[in-house]
């Protein structure tokens, strides 16, 4: 009986039948939550910053990356800001780590506003702003 060598059978396996690696919708959920917070702590220092990410996965087969991510980040940020610049550098923050730790592409990013913090509002009087 002949034995084969690891190297040999690796390389009568074709590269599409030997199997795949595939990059869980979680934790490109949690890649993308950590990338926001990351993004809003360094444009805010010492704001209140949190962030959740829900990602949708679409698999491509014959592709040499590990799929397409869908993702949407709900964000809370400090009041007063420019909500326009904060949600873009976010959103190209997400798609950076997102496309260089997974291996993803990301074609969709969506940013939700779930809650403003004003200072104005962080006291006992917690009355109008004005």
């Amino acid at each position: 009986m002949a034995t084969v060598s690891p190297a040999a059978a690796v390389a009568a396996v074709p590269a599409g039948e030997r199997g795949a690696t595939r990059v869980a919708d979680r934790v490109v959920a949690k890649i993308a939550a950590a990338a926001a917070r990351e993004t809003l702590r360094a444009a805010s220092p010492g704001a209140p910053t949190d962030a959740h990410a829900t990602v949708t996965v679409h698999r491509r087969d014959g592709r040499p990356d590990f799929g397409e991510a869908r993702v949407r980040v709900t964000v809370e940020l400090g009041y007063p800001c420019d909500i326009g610049a904060r949600c873009g550098e976010v959103r190209r923050r997400v798609i950076e780590q997102v496309t260089e730790l997974a291996n993803m592409t990301v074609p969709e990013v969506a940013v939700e506003v779930e809650r403003l913090h004003s200072p104005l509002l962080d006291g006992a009087d917690r009355g109008r702003v004005r």
